[in-house]
């Protein structure tokens, strides 16, 4: 009786089970976890795919903001979350920074994620304030030599890409800075607008309508080329810094161990919205050169750029945290 019983219950929750195998991804909502405040570029990317992906997936995505620690604390509750497609994470170059920077980022960046897809990368650019009389990175440079010890240099995050950007011209043009490390590229440009900081560093996404405005100046741009909306700000090549060239890339990612057939699905679904014209012209007059070339070319850049960084870090003497 306690047998035949059992196999009743058993063969009642089968059509259960099966329904629940069978449930398509995605049956609720997704989250984008960004491991930064909102209001800088990597905010600027997620919030615009999230609308994109909603439509394309037929399920709520909800960005969720996860800032602190440089990045990691965000990253780190992605890497931690199930591996079912529900939980993504949005990030920046930081992603492939801190593990050099942080003796314990809470994440291995190779081990951790599933690479869904690049969906972006945007130049660095260098800015002065309207107030702060300079004009160009010459300027700057001159400035910088004739104050002891430097002057503030605010950029968005110890380890950020603005950060070692400024790194990298301290090291080129022997100058000296105060850097003055922000929690995201949106409070960086909140303290040159307060001209709490004379000059700084940001992504281009940040500061791009500031710069349209007249607020900021743009001495240099850290771009291969000029910036197609900005055709008068020179870039560090033409101002005579051989191979300076850096960006800021985000990218989709999912916690190690989700399935294949989701890891597709998501690709697609987000390439198929920076495909969409509105979205690629709403981007890119936003700062962001659009990239969409799947898993491959993301865990290619990944496995390229951790050791590329840590090598600049190590030659501008930056201790890990």
């Amino acid at each position: 009786m306690r047998a035949s019983r059992r196999l009743v219950i058993g063969l009642a929750t089968l059509p259960l089970a099966a329904r629940a195998q069978a449930d398509p991804y995605p049956n609720r909502s997704i989250r984008l976890v960004v491991p930064f405040a909102p209001g800088g570029p990597t905010d600027i990317m997620a919030r615009v795919l999230s609308a994109g992906l909603g439509a394309a997936l037929g399920q709520p995505v909800v960005v969720e903001n996860r800032g602190g620690g440089g990045g990691n604390i965000g990253v780190a509750a992605a890497a931690r979350a199930a591996p079912d497609g529900y939980t993504l994470l949005v990030t920046s170059t930081g992603f492939v920074v801190n593990p050099s920077l942080f003796r314990n980022p809470g994440y291995d960046p190779l081990r951790d994620f599933a690479p869904i897809t690049e969906l972006g990368a945007s130049p660095n650019v260098v800015l002065a304030t309207a107030q702060s009389g300079i004009g160009s990175l010459a300027e700057l440079i001159a400035r910088a030599k004739a104050r002891p010890g430097g002057i503030d240099f605010a950029n968005p995050g110890t380890g950020s890409t603005p950060h070692l950007t400024a790194e990298l011209l301290r090291l080129s043009a022997g100058i000296e800075f105060v850097q003055i490390p922000h929690n995201s590229a949106a409070l960086a440009v909140q303290s040159l607008l307060a001209n709490t900081t004379p000059v700084g560093i940001t992504a281009l996404p940040a500061a791009q309508p500031h710069i349209k405005s007249g607020a900021f100046r743009a001495l240099a741009i850290t771009s291969a080329t000029r910036w197609p909306d900005l055709p008068e700000v020179p870039t560090m090549l033409e101002l005579g810094y051989p191979g300076f060239v850096s960006e800021t890339f985000q990218a989709l990612l999912a916690p190690a161990g989700t399935p294949p057939a989701i890891i597709h699905r998501l690709e697609r679904a987000a390439q198929s919205v920076l495909a969409e014209p509105v979205t690629r012209a709403r981007l890119q007059a936003a700062g962001f050169g659009i990239l969409a070339q799947g898993p491959e070319a993301l865990a290619d850049r990944i496995a390229r750029e951790v050791p590329m960084w840590r090598a600049l870090i190590v030659r501008a003497g930056i201790p890990q945290e």
